[in-house]
């Protein structure tokens, strides 16, 4: 799924332009940093609640069409 890889490739876009690593992302949006690579590779079955803290820490926003 396109949209799905787009957003796995925003998100560790915005994590490298902020500087934090995977396990720093991991920490600040309380999640596991095997969690943020399942997210930013597109595989697994991450939470949507898992989404929505590591897209909050990096300021994006998920809009849904």
């Amino acid at each position: 799924m396109a949209d799905v890889s787009e957003l796995a490739a925003t998100i560790r876009t915005a994590r490298k332009r902020a500087g934090l690593t995977q396990l720093d992302l991991a920490d600040l949006a309380e999640v596991s940093e095997r969690t943020v690579r399942a997210i930013e590779s597109d595989t697994g079955n991450p939470s949507l609640k898992a989404v929505s803290s590591v897209l909050n820490v990096l300021g994006l926003k998920l809009t849904v069409i």
